[in-house]
């Protein structure tokens, strides 16, 4: 005897005239994970944004170069997080903000001490009117 899911039933094995099953086999286990987000470019961007900000006082250089990098990160960043491809839009858009302000201090700082070093060379030291001469001399007749 043949079970009513057989080869000759309605939606059996793919009898001829009949319809197939509504199940479909894709393939064998478990459907895979969906890819995880690549976040990199935004925390990147603004560890370097913070990093920028909180560096100035070293002459400005760290924080310039950082800042260039922040602002690079944070624009690949927001892009990835646009296109959907990385989930922290709001971290790349801070890396970027925090990386335009490190430039501004760093090209500040920069700025300040170069006027500094400037100022401390062409410093005039005419405030005292005997700087450079000898001041009153005791000659051999006053002595006398």
């Amino acid at each position: 005897p043949v079970a009513p899911t057989g080869p000759g039933a309605p939606g059996g094995y793919g009898y001829p005239g009949y319809p197939q099953s509504g199940y479909t086999q894709s393939g064998y286990g478990w459907p895979g994970m969906p890819p995880a987000p690549q976040n990199g470019l935004g925390i990147a961007a603004m560890v370097l944004g913070i990093v920028s900000c909180t560096l100035f006082c070293l002459y400005g250089v760290v924080s310039l170069i950082t800042g260039i990098l922040a602002v690079v990160f944070g624009i690949k960043g927001r892009k990835r997080a646009e296109a959907g491809v990385a989930t922290n839009h709001g971290q790349a858009q801070a890396g970027l903000i925090m990386g335009i302000i490190g430039i501004i201090l760093g090209i500040a700082v920069i700025v300040l001490i170069a006027v500094g070093i400037t100022a401390a060379i062409n410093s005039d030291r005419n405030d005292d009117p005997y700087y450079g001469t000898l001041g009153p001399v005791a000659t051999a007749a006053s002595h006398r």
